[in-house]
């Protein structure tokens, strides 16, 4: 990735979406090898869209199986491939992922729902994150963005049906049965006055 100019990154459009339940399928025993990753049925084919629209699509996703030793960097590298491979296949991109590998009891600040991911993603990009949207699956996923100052956006797929059953979600919250029809709305011309 090169370096932007203070003009091109106040022009940068971008989306910020959680891995799991999002893009994949979700699994509560992790997934922990890239045959477990299966992309969620027009997905990758959205992503595409939001590339063609001109965003800028970056991941941010807890990955505590890491610090359960129930799979390594090896592993979570290969099923990152694994998913880029994917979406080049449909003409898509993913500019960047960023991931927390901690476990909760780690107290870290990168760990959703805290916003230390979020920030990051902000300084990498040179970017504030007011106004971006954000996806996820989980209540976490929301808050992290929401604190940062993105705009929440929840997909029913993975653990979504729950998270919206359970309630409580961040203001202004969008809801949509997954990231396609997500990505439809969020692309759709306004109409004019």
């Amino acid at each position: 990735m090169g370096e932007y100019s203070k003009k091109e990154a106040g022009m940068l459009k971008m989306i910020i979406l959680d891995r799991d339940g999002v893009i994949n399928q979700d699994s509560p025993a992790f997934i922990k090898t890239p045959a477990e990753w299966v992309a969620i049925p027009g997905s990758l084919e959205a992503i595409a869209r939001l590339n063609q629209a001109g965003y800028r699509v970056v991941i941010a996703s807890n990955q505590s199986g890491i610090a359960r030793e129930l799979f390594d960097m090896c592993s979570l590298n290969a099923i990152h491939q694994k998913l880029h491979n994917h979406a080049q296949q449909v003409g898509a991109a993913i500019d960047a992922i960023f991931f927390c590998p901690h476990a909760a009891i780690d107290n870290c600040d990168c760990r959703k729902p805290k916003a230390g991911m979020f920030d990051e993603i902000g300084k990498r990009f040179k970017v504030s994150l007011k106004g971006v949207p954000t996806v996820g699956d989980s209540l976490r996923d929301l808050q992290a963005g929401y604190v940062s100052g993105c705009v929440p956006y929840l997909v029913l797929t993975g653990k979504g049906q729950n998270t919206f059953d359970t309630g409580g979600l961040p203001p202004g919250t969008a809801v949509f049965p997954d990231l396609a029809a997500m990505v439809s709305v969020l692309l759709k011309p306004a109409s004019p006055a």
